[in-house]
């Protein structure tokens, strides 16, 4: 098990991981049908899109939270 220290990089990694999956599966499916080499597209896809997830769920997920508690929450 990790130390708590690194919950906010665990977070985040799963989220950029879950997110950019599905919606590189589904943006890949709409623009390109699901077809010959379409796995190959889709990974393409994951690839160039994941670093970019990670990054900026890495870096905005505090804000949206705050964000969401005054939402919620007053």
């Amino acid at each position: 098990m990790l130390p708590q220290k690194y919950l906010r990089f665990v977070t985040a990694l799963i989220m950029s991981v879950v997110m950019v999956f599905i919606m590189t599966g589904v943006i890949t499916a709409v623009n390109t049908g699901v077809n010959n080499g379409f796995i190959g597209r889709w990974w393409h896809a994951m690839i160039v899109a994941w670093p970019i997830a990670f990054i900026i769920i890495f870096m905005i997920s505090k804000q949206i939270q705050q964000m969401a508690h005054k939402i919620c929450c007053k």
